[in-house]
């Protein structure tokens, strides 16, 4: 039995050494696979760092040369790519930006820009106020055609000299010279002097514009139209700088590391952002819905009803702009050209159903050209100008009486119950509600007789189209740049660059050149006049008043929206 016991302690031993080796084999292979799991969590936790923020904002870019966009969603890329000589805040007011400080002549016609010390490009060469003086006169070069160019510099001394003196057709009469344009940089770049024709009390905010961003002069002759077209080439002097962009998909953008300027450089922190460019707004809600967008501005519009708002604790914002949803109609082609059919196309419509049906409230139904928020000498735009008019807005509201005179209208056209009237086509791109409201007008314009066709356009093909005047009609919308009725009212003068309708009419002309002046009351009445005088010819089709509406993600902060439809990306940051 000793022997029995003495061979089952042997076994025991080794089955206790067995299960101890074991043990410890299990416990160093749950080590080894825990330490993985937190090398991978790491390694995720990295990999979600680097991904920065992504957002939503627009489709691809018309073009992001800061002279020739005219897009509000080129807009914001711009704004977060370049700075200007002053900026706009949080707070809509102007501040410093390129500029440490700027005076103005007590006649209001010297403005004086101070540059800050030390200033550089993306690609870490210097930048001083001669870029600013190259940027302003390339401005008026009449090939490139800068659409803004008569906004945002034609009160500045020397601009008609410069495109050239052209004449009622637009043809230079004289050789055209930017340098003609009074705009002059010292000769160790400090200071950039701009001398204006005329005083201009809103010129600090133009010059805050996005079309007033400085461009490299090197770059731009060095690559000519392509410079603004791929990452290599793309030199800004903004927070942020392009590293990766693949048209139709995303533009991807680093933090600029030579940014100086305006923005507090202690607070932008987010070291990537990225532009989804979509154009489909199911494809920006599934971006939104899978966590790889944190903002999408194209919402889908039949998703609205089920989203909360952001009042109520949801992720779903709706905010003001100062902006109009318009149709412009090409005036140079028949039966547009005729005042009575503008009339009928105008009155035909039921703008409380769009706004508050088909837009679901999202929208303000528009029966002046100006709306809301846009203020002048006496408090509100909008306001007065009802007032001025006998209370009244410019198009009744009364919508079946508005049909009835539609009606009338176009029989005295010449077309009784549309008869003989051509067949017209309707051009729109497919985003948020714009299908909707042509399917609407399709329907609309059938109770008058007349027979729309619908063209869906690619939006990247869409501006360039409407504004080279291939339409019979199209959907239109301006957001403004800057709190004064002149920057949408001035669409319409016959010589501007975003005039799509080509409208071209003497006496509304000289109502903008009158506005042109010092006297703040006297600015304003010209500016009455003009609404008034485009209203009454039926110049285009106002529909709804804007509002941006988008999602965003609650861990999404630091990012403000601004009534000119622009999204500040410059201090955003991700609450993990």
């Amino acid at each position: 039995m000793d022997i029995f016991l003495s061979s089952a302690s042997c076994y025991k031993k080794e089955m206790y050494l067995m299960k101890t080796k074991r043990l410890i084999a299990v416990i160093l292979a749950v080590v080894m696979c825990l330490s993985a799991m937190a090398l991978l969590s790491s390694c995720g936790n990295s990999k979600k760092d680097d991904a920065g923020i992504t957002v939503q904002i627009g489709p691809n870019p018309e073009t992001l040369d800061p002279a020739l966009n005219s897009a509000v969603d080129g807009g914001n890329m711009l704004i977060t790519l370049y700075e200007t000589l002053l900026i706009i805040d949080e707070d809509n007011k102007v501040q410093p930006g390129q500029a440490e400080k700027y005076t103005v002549s007590e006649d209001g016609l010297t403005w004086t820009f101070t540059m800050r010390d030390g200033l550089k490009w993306s690609d870490g060469t210097e930048l001083n106020a001669k870029d600013f003086e190259y940027t302003f006169k390339r401005l008026t070069n009449t090939e490139l055609a800068a659409p803004y160019a008569e906004t945002v510099i034609g009160m500045v001394e020397g601009y008609q000299d410069a495109i050239g003196n052209p004449d009622e057709d637009g043809k230079p009469t004289t050789t055209p010279d930017p340098d003609k344009l009074n705009v002059v940089a010292s000769e160790d770049g400090k200071t950039l002097t701009v001398k204006l024709a005329y005083p201009c009390s809103y010129f600090d905010k133009i010059v805050a514009f996005g079309t007033m961003s400085p461009v490299q002069k090197a770059t731009v002759e060095a690559n000519g139209d392509s410079w603004a077209t791929k990452p290599d080439t793309y030199v800004c002097n903004g927070p942020y700088m392009i590293t990766e962009w693949t048209p139709g998909e995303r533009i991807v953008c680093k933090k600029n590391p030579n940014y100086k300027g305006g923005w507090d450089s202690k607070r932008i922190v987010n070291n990537k952002l990225t532009f989804l460019l979509l154009e489909n707004s199911s494809a920006s809600f599934t971006a939104y819905n899978s966590g790889e967008a944190q903002l999408i501005k194209d919402v889908p519009t039949e998703e609205i009803p089920t989203l909360k708002k952001a009042a109520d604790g949801g992720e779903f914002y709706v905010d003001t702009n100062l902006g109009t949803y318009y149709l412009s109609m090409n005036l140079n082609k028949a039966p547009f050209n005729n005042k009575n059919v503008r009339k009928a196309l105008n009155l035909a419509i039921d703008r409380d159903y769009i706004a508050n049906t088909i837009m679901q409230g999202t929208y303000s139904p528009a029966y002046n050209f100006a709306g809301p928020g846009v203020v002048d000498n006496e408090g509100m735009f909008f306001d007065n100008a009802v007032k001025e008019n006998g209370g009244e807005t410019y198009i009744s509201k009364d919508y079946q009486a508005n049909l009835e005179e539609a009606k009338k209208a176009l029989a005295e056209a010449g077309y009784p119950d549309g008869k003989g009237f051509p067949t017209i086509t309707y051009s729109t791109n497919d985003a948020g509600y714009h299908k909707a409201v042509a399917e609407y007008l399709q329907s609309a314009y059938a109770q008058l007789g007349i027979t729309m066709k619908i063209d869906i356009v690619e939006w990247s093909s869409f501006t360039p189209q409407r504004r080279a005047g291939n339409y019979d009609m199209a959907r239109n919308g301006w957001v403004m740049d800057y709190n004064d009725a002149s920057n949408i009212l001035e669409l319409f003068v016959s010589t501007n660059g975003n005039n799509d309708g080509k409208y071209n009419s003497a006496a509304f002309d000289a109502d903008i050149a009158n506005s042109k002046v010092a006297d703040s009351a006297a600015h304003f009445a010209a500016l009455h006049a003009a609404e008034k005088t485009m209203m009454e010819d039926y110049a285009c089709i106002p529909v709804a008043y804007y509002n941006d509406f988008w999602l965003q993600k609650p861990e999404l902060k630091g990012v403000w929206h601004s009534p000119y439809g622009y999204w500040y990306f410059q201090y955003a940051t991700l609450e993990k």
